[in-house]
């Protein structure tokens, strides 16, 4: 079997061809170039050995399942938005021990007490890195209060750094850009969260809150779809302990007077509360107004108007 010349060998160690050029072989002119199975370069036409010697950028380690790959993994953490630094920091552990676990001398225990300290200053740079970093730790406080997921929290650190760069927060407190930015990510993840339950482990009033996320949302152009009084059936549902039938009662309650245009301008929760209350009592697993009310965060009256126009709109009345 042919070998290529040295000459071409010492090229490819010295020169990293780029990705844009294709790899063709010298003896058929043919681009179909694989690797087999030994990391040679062998042209799949003529089976022409390009190059027997290859890097193997895979681990050196082999795994036979996930809990062997993530154990002899020794990649670091991903890069997330949710820090201020992107995650590409120096972290200095509190435990005063060594990497065997013994403790540290009082000497060198000194020592990491000033390195820690020194490194939690140097982390941010002025003013702009400080501010940053306290509003993502309080979107990170205020999902972890609500229970939204992981991508949320990515998202909303996402909008806040857009806004921050647009200059939108100048005249308007961090914590209200903060709040208005994961209320829109939930709403442009599908997360339904109402804007009470936002403005309750928020530390800003609900009307600032509102008025922020109108503003950010027009400025950058979110273009926000209104919520689906369905997204809230599940767990509103589940919180009440009804049973799946009542869930699709409620769904197909939502739909039919949905159709019928009564869904424009009322609250999706309050309509998804009085769904659901129509649904209990029609599938006998009744609620009272002031169970759903408590766990929609809505008042009975709310729910009695909504009810009526539901059940009017059903054809039961």
């Amino acid at each position: 079997m042919e070998r290529p010349s040295r000459q071409r060998q010492q090229e490819r160690e010295t020169e990293q061809v780029s990705d844009e050029e294709a790899v063709s072989c010298p003896e058929c002119d043919s681009t179909e170039i694989v690797t087999d199975a030994d990391q040679e370069l062998v042209c799949e036409d003529c089976g022409l050995v390009l190059d027997e010697q290859t890097i193997d950028r895979g681990p050196e380690w082999r795994a036979f399942n996930h809990s062997e790959r993530q154990s002899k993994s020794r990649v670091g953490a991903p890069i997330t938005e949710t820090m201020h630094d992107k995650g590409l920091t120096t972290t200095i552990d509190w435990k005063d021990k060594d990497a065997y676990g013994r403790s540290l001398s009082s000497e060198k225990r000194s020592q990491m007490h000033r390195l820690r300290k020194w490194q939690e200053r140097i982390r941010t740079k002025d003013a702009g890195e400080r501010n940053l970093q306290f509003a993502l730790s309080e979107i990170d406080r205020m999902a972890s209060a609500l229970g939204v997921p992981r991508s949320v929290r990515e998202v909303a650190s996402v909008i806040y750094r857009r806004a921050l760069s647009e200059d939108l927060i100048r005249g308007r407190s961090i914590e209200g850009v903060a709040t208005a930015a994961l209320y829109a990510a939930c709403r442009q993840e599908g997360i339904p969260r109402s804007l009470d339950e936002v403005a309750e482990v928020s530390r800003v009033p609900q009307k600032e809150i509102g008025r922020t996320y109108r503003y950010i949302s027009q400025e950058l152009g979110l273009e926000l779809k209104p919520v689906d009084p369905k997204q809230f059936v599940p767990r509103f549902a589940s919180s009440l302990e009804l049973s799946e039938e009542v869930q699709s009662k409620a769904t197909e309650i939502i739909d039919v007077s949905a159709e019928q245009g009564l869904l424009s301008g009322k609250s999706p929760t309050g309509f998804a509360a009085a769904a659901i209350y129509a649904a209990s009592l029609l599938c006998n697993e009744k609620k009272t107004q002031r169970e759903v009310a408590d766990v929609a965060q809505v008042t009975e009256v709310t729910i009695r108007n909504r009810y009526q126009e539901q059940i009017e709109a059903m054809g039961f009345r």
